[in-house]
């Protein structure tokens, strides 16, 4: 029984699947340093079923503290995040592969590739994600967040 219960996880939960909510975030967020840092929040707040309608749902106007206004809500991010690392793991690997991604060394950050052959599906909540990132620093996003990196 556990076996089925696996496939199915494996089948939703997939770096096919969510390579694409990494490339539309870092296409998003923009240079902004150490921002590899911030890979681990993706995947957990876009599934959310509370925070990723909102973040879908969010406009220009939106900010990190609209949309993550009521932050009890948010009690299992720490959760959520230790779970999905393996995927964003494996989500990141994906996004190099396909060119979608570059590492820049220096700065310790992702950047989305503008030539890039292979086209990924934009997803709109992480994309969104990227625009409500951009302009605050990794440390001022875990700590509003309440998280620690691992």
């Amino acid at each position: 029984m556990s076996s089925i219960v696996d496939a199915l996880y494996e089948l939703k939960y997939n770096p096919f699947e969510y390579g694409g909510y990494l490339a539309s975030f870092y296409t998003a967020v923009g240079e902004l340093a150490n921002n590899f840092l911030l890979a681990p929040l993706v995947i957990p707040l876009c599934s959310h079923p509370i925070f990723g309608q909102k973040l879908f749902n969010s406009n220009i106007r939106s900010t990190v503290w609209s949309v993550f206004a009521d932050r009890t809500k948010l009690y299992d991010l720490q959760e959520r995040m230790d779970e999905f690392q393996a995927l964003t793991e494996q989500c990141i690997q994906y996004c190099l592969v396909n060119d979608w991604l570059s590492v820049n060394q220096e700065t310790l950050s992702l950047c989305a590739c503008d030539e890039s052959e292979s086209v990924f599906t934009n997803q709109k909540s992480a994309e969104k994600l990227g625009r409500l990132f951009s302009g605050h620093s990794v440390v001022e996003i875990y700590a509003f967040l309440g998280v620690k990196p691992r």
